[in-house]
């Protein structure tokens, strides 16, 4: 295992093997393209395997796939085991995987509302239960993919939010107890980034209007590359904290005051202004949102296969 600054001045992880859970497409693909352009060797994982496939033969013979939902337990104990089987070892796992779904508690469907939690949070928990021991064994490195939503509450965001705070806690409380062992653990932060499922957001017209009115630079959307380049630089320097955006660094010393602001006059002053449109039933539809949502829930109709590995990558 190795990391190092070359004489080119690019960061490098060559000999490594990462593991990045919801590689299929936005954070999770490109983040995959960016660390094997580093000399990492990738293990991806999902549920599309057409689309992990394409990400995998983008990367070329050190990526592999595998397809199995985070949440089954069972599934990603095995992918562990397969992923240490085929390239003999893990250094880094990046906790990625997520969906989202929006609008009022009430509104919800609760079956989405419960899946964002148990994708966001306790797939996050069953991926580090599953690699933790190889991590503790090459004396690795997990960051756990969090978000603005962590750092503030949001109305009509109940489980994202509850989700991504949890994962961050989580994460935290993992640092402690293995740090002393060797083993690393971060947390990314992202604010809203040009991904699939922040498109799918704003397809609804309430959280679209919403997320207009927050306050800059919270409102914006921003690309993705650069986002995903800070998400890889901290990677290989193994942050306990790393930010997609810069400013999100700011946020932490005033996390505290944002509760009370969103939740007090702020968000019910904006809640007030778009009630008529929710009466209406404006604000499309409560399932979850975007591509990588569509998916999961036409993989679960259809009933995940357990794992499936696919991609001709090997050790290096």
């Amino acid at each position: 295992m190795s990391s190092r600054t070359g004489t080119s001045g690019t960061s490098s992880l060559d000999g490594q093997v990462v593991v990045v859970t919801g590689a299929a497409r936005g954070v999770g693909a490109l983040l995959a393209r960016k660390l094997a352009a580093r000399g990492a060797t990738l293990a991806l994982v999902g549920l599309e395997p057409d689309e992990l496939k394409g990400v995998a033969e983008s990367i070329g013979p050190r990526a592999a796939w595998w397809t199995a939902d985070v949440t089954d337990r069972e599934a990603m104990a095995a992918v562990a085991r397969e992923v240490a089987d085929r390239f003999g070892r893990v250094d880094v796992v990046v906790a990625n995987a997520g969906v989202a779904t929006g609008g009022p508690l009430l509104d919800s469907d609760p079956e989405a509302f419960d899946r964002v939690i148990h994708v966001n949070l306790l797939g996050s928990v069953t991926t580090a239960r599953a690699f933790l021991p190889e991590l503790l064994r090459s004396r690795g490195y997990l960051l756990q993919i969090a978000s603005l939503a962590a750092l503030t509450p949001a109305p009509l965001m109940a489980a994202y939010c509850a989700s991504k705070s949890g994962v961050e806690a989580f994460a935290h409380c993992l640092r402690g107890e293995v740090g002393h062992k060797g083993v690393k653990v971060g947390v990314g932060y992202l604010s809203w980034t040009d991904t699939d499922m922040v498109r799918g957001a704003d397809e609804d017209t309430v959280l679209r209007d919403l997320r207009s009115k927050l306050p800059w630079p919270t409102n914006r959307t921003y690309p993705l590359e650069p986002a995903v380049e800070r998400i890889a630089a901290g990677i290989v320097r193994r942050s306990a904290h790393v930010y997609g955006q810069a400013w999100l660094r700011g946020m932490q010393p005033i996390r505290g005051y944002l509760p009370s602001l969103i939740g007090g006059p702020l968000g019910q002053r904006q809640m007030r202004r778009v009630e008529p449109a929710l009466a209406a039933g404006g604000g499309g539809r409560r399932g979850l949102v975007g591509r990588g949502g569509e998916a999961d829930e036409t993989a679960r109709a259809a009933g995940v296969p357990g794992v499936s590995a696919g991609g001709s990558g090997g050790a290096s």
